[in-house]
């Protein structure tokens, strides 16, 4: 599907792909997606007795959002669910920049604002 927005969806080894013909198509699946995520048990700090990782500092799902060209994307953004449960949205590629929420605000409710989708 030419000029169509890629969903990538990470949840430990299982991956899901997905396609979308506009972007807010793919906002929805994605809003879909976490709602579906944020029903996963919470994780446990890791203690590596060198280090120790909190749950909130672990990343357990990843939700990535591309599109529409396929070599450059316009639109590269998505969601990192925590350990914890909590979930922060970002935008970007390698340089990744947070997305801030402001009150009330879902993590996606927050991208749909940053990328001017109503």
């Amino acid at each position: 599907m030419a000029g169509s927005y890629r969903l990538l969806v990470r949840e430990g080894p299982r991956v899901a792909r997905s396609r979308f013909g506009s972007l807010a198509e793919a906002l929805d699946a994605l809003d879909a997606h976490l709602t579906q995520l944020g029903e996963s048990p919470q994780r446990e700090a890791i203690d590596l007795h060198v280090r120790r990782f909190e749950a909130i500092a672990q990343v357990v799902a990843r939700a990535e959002l591309s599109g529409p060209q396929r070599l450059l994307p316009r639109v590269r953004a998505g969601v990192d669910v925590r350990g914890d449960g909590s979930a922060e949205a970002w935008t970007g590629r390698a340089a990744k920049t947070v997305v801030v929420q402001e009150d009330g605000e879902s993590p996606v409710a927050a991208l749909r604002r940053v990328l001017a989708i109503g």
